[in-house]
C-alpha cells in the first residue's frame, strides 16, 4: 500500500514541522497525485513558515525528491555571509535570492550523478560540517547522524538525539489519530 503525502510527512518531517529543523529532504514514488499533493499541502502550511516542493524526479525511477522548509530560517541560513560566501565559491548565484539559490540547487540535482555535497546547507547542517564533508570526502568524521559532524560532535549528537524523540512522538501522536495540521508548530 502505498503512503500518503501527508504520512511521509509526519515520518520524514517531523523535526521541520515542530520547528527543530529547518528543513528535510525525502525520497518519494511518484504517482499521478503527488504534485496535486504537494501544491494542496503547501498551501496550508504556508501561514506555519512552511513550503513544500518537488526538486528533483528521477528519469529512470521515476522517484522524487521532496523538499520541506521553514522558509524562514532558510533565507537567514542562506543570507548569512559565510554560507553566501561557501555557496558563491560553489558556483551560485545568489542575486535573486533564496528561491533562486533553491532553483539552482534544484538544476544541480537533476544534471549531477552524486548528490551537491553543498546541500548540507539547505537542510540545516552547520557549515563547518558541510565543509569538513567536503575537504574529507566523507571520510574523517566525528560521530554520523542525520550528517557527518566534523565540529562539535557533543552538540551534533544531541541534535540527532532530538530529532529521532521527535520524530518518534510525531509518529505515535499521529497513529493515535492527531491531524498532521495539530502537530505543525507555527513559525
Amino acid at each position: 500500500m502505498q503512503k500518503t503525502l501527508e504520512e511521509m510527512l509526519v515520518e520524514q518531517c517531523a523535526p521541520t514541522l515542530a520547528g527543530v529543523k529547518p528543513a528535510n529532504l525525502f525520497r518519494c514514488p511518484d504517482h499521478a497525485a503527488l504534485y496535486h499533493a504537494v501544491r494542496d499541502w503547501n498551501d496550508r502550511l504556508r501561514a506555519s513558515g512552511i513550503r513544500i516542493r518537488v526538486v528533483k524526479r528521477c528519469r529512470r525511477t521515476h522517484a522524487c525528491l521532496v523538499y520541506v522548509c521553514r522558509w524562514n530560517e532558510i533565507c537567514r541560513t542562506l543570507a548569512r555571509e559565510d554560507t553566501a560566501d561557501f555557496l558563491r565559491a560553489n558556483g551560485y548565484d545568489l542575486s535573486r535570492g533564496a528561491e533562486g539559490v533553491l532553483c539552482q540547487l534544484s538544476r544541480r540535482l537533476c544534471v549531477q550523478e552524486d548528490f551537491p555535497h553543498e546541500i548540507g546547507v539547505f537542510l540545516g547542517y552547520p557549515l563547518r560540517d558541510v565543509i569538513g564533508f567536503i575537504e574529507n570526502r566523507g571520510q574523517n568524521y566525528a560521530c554520523c547522524g542525520h550528517w557527518k559532524c566534523y565540529g562539535d560532535a557533543e552538540l551534533a549528537q544531541r541534535m540527532f538525539d532530538a530529532y529521532k524523540r521527535c520524530t518518534a512522538v510525531y509518529k505515535r501522536m499521529y497513529r493515535r489519530g492527531v491531524p498532521l495540521m495539530k502537530l505543525v508548530v507555527a513559525a
